[in-house]
């Protein structure tokens, strides 16, 4: 294994700037898509939130077998940049069609088309965010670095988020001149192209840095679909990661997806989702911070400060909606709490799967960075579904009818999965971090110490060292 140069700025920030576009059409879709399936083209919400839930389950089988697949890619380019392009460009095309439903369809055909083109647009979407992610370990080696880098890209995506979120709406209206059918298929042909571009600087200027030798990389064996199952079997720290990210994500984005149905109907102004939005850029001081609290705090203070945050921020929403429910100062307090905690988890998720690449390394001797990475892909696209489920069958239980003044006990029902439910998956991601995460202190200390001695001496493997016990 050889050491990684350090990295400049120009690398640093052309790699955070691919997150941008990809994530303005992640955004766009996990905030927007369901109500443009309900509310725009009158599709049952029971009938979108089932697609979202059971298209994930073919992810299950795609994602870790592109993350195989991009393991197991030798070319003079690397094996990363070659898939974040075509992928991107795939991806874009799919995402247009997603939101440009050809004009006077209806019925089962609107039905098989939209189930089609989310399909194919989750498939795709795979084929690039796999290796962008999977690039960072490769980046740098050194745990301080990598604190500092993982944040970059993760302020970019929160940049499309807040700007997606804040201006979402307005700007579909304006595209289409009161048309919302049409300003959303503008919106994504505009997303897209930006996506591409993103994508396009990413590529040309980041250099993947291997930390295998040239003949380390030629020499180790290619990943078959055995081998995949068991980096991810074997490896009880991915398990324990799956637990804590797909139930915080879950939380994140249920109160994301179900904010404008929340702010039009519960609280009878759909301006405020807005001002809910806007204040998302809390997220990125989150963000930028971690790397300075990192420095003071131990990482799990940190992770309970995440928690703690979005907490307090749902309690002050449920509190206000009751005693002022269009008083903007409150919706923007609860916002910023939310998000600042949103900020600390991403930043901490980010460096926590780095960790775990290392970790796999370390146990079983070798390093399946994109397999590993295709799980984050994978619960982001889960903790969507879930969260489309929950909303799309909850709508149905609580009585919701699309563009009509909604009863008080649909209202009710809306607070509930709103701020309840991502109340308790929160907690529960708190309890799996604290129970059953380990690559903190001590622990993590010796483990890059061991794989450090390992690099010293190529002639020993690091699957021969001695393991803590798996908890």
């Amino acid at each position: 294994m050889k050491e990684n140069k350090k990295l400049s700025n120009l690398e640093k920030y052309s790699y955070g700037f691919g997150a941008l576009g990809k994530d303005l059409v992640c955004a766009l879709v996990f905030t927007y898509l369901m109500f443009y399936f309900t509310d725009v083209l009158g599709i049952s919400a029971a009938f979108v939130g089932g697609l979202f839930f059971f298209a994930r389950f073919w992810d299950a089988i795609n994602d870790p077998v592109m993350g195989m697949i991009v393991d197991n890619t030798r070319t003079k380019w690397g094996k990363f940049r070659p898939w974040i392009l075509i992928g991107t460009i795939i991806n874009a095309i799919a995402f247009i069609f997603l939101f440009s439903t050809p004009e006077g369809m209806t019925g089962t055909n609107l039905y098989i088309y939209v189930a089609i083109a989310y399909i194919i647009w989750g498939m795709t979407y795979t084929i690039m965010d796999i290796p962008y992610w999977s690039m960072l370990p490769s980046l740098t080696n050194n745990k301080s670095d990598r604190e500092k880098v993982a944040v970059i890209p993760r302020i970019f995506a929160s940049l499309a988020w807040l700007l997606v979120g804040s201006f979402g709406l307005q700007v579909v209206g304006l595209l289409g001149n009161g048309n919302q059918a049409k300003g959303f298929s503008v919106a994504a042909i505009i997303i897209a192209a930006i996506f591409i571009i993103s994508a396009i600087v990413t590529v040309v200027f980041v250099k993947e840095r291997n930390s295998l030798t040239v003949a380390e990389q030629k020499a180790a064996p290619k990943t078959g679909f055995k081998e995949m199952i068991n980096v991810i079997k074997s490896n009880d720290q991915l398990r324990a990661f799956i637990g804590i990210i797909l139930s915080y994500n879950m939380a994140v984005q249920l109160a994301g997806g179900f904010a404008i149905y929340y702010f039009t109907y519960a609280v009878g102004n759909a301006d405020l989702f807005s001002v809910f939005m806007m204040f998302g850029a809390a997220e990125m001081v989150g963000l930028a911070l971690f790397p300075k609290i990192a420095k003071h705090l131990p990482r799990p203070v940190i992770y309970a400060i995440a928690c703690v945050l979005p907490v307090a921020g749902l309690l002050l929403l449920l509190i206000s909606g009751v005693v002022f429910p269009t008083n903007s100062f409150f919706i923007s307090a609860s916002a910023v709490l939310m998000k600042l905690g949103s900020g600390f988890s991403l930043a901490l998720a980010t460096v926590m799967l780095a960790d775990v690449v290392d970790y796999g390394q370390y146990k079983l001797g070798t390093r399946n960075e994109s397999i590993v990475f295709s799980v984050q892909t994978l619960l982001v696209k889960f903790a969507g579904a879930f969260a489309g489920l929950i909303v799309g069958l909850g709508l149905t239980v609580i009585g919701y009818e699309p563009n009509v003044e909604q009863t008080a006990a649909t209202i009710m029902g809306m607070r509930v999965l709103m701020i309840g439910v991502p109340i308790l998956l929160t907690v529960i991601s708190f309890f799996v971090y604290k129970k059953f995460y380990r690559l903190n202190g001590s622990f993590h200390d010796e483990i890059l110490a061991e794989l450090a001695a390992a690099d010293a001496k190529p002639q020993t493997s690091v699957a021969t060292m001695t393991l803590a016990p798996e908890l």
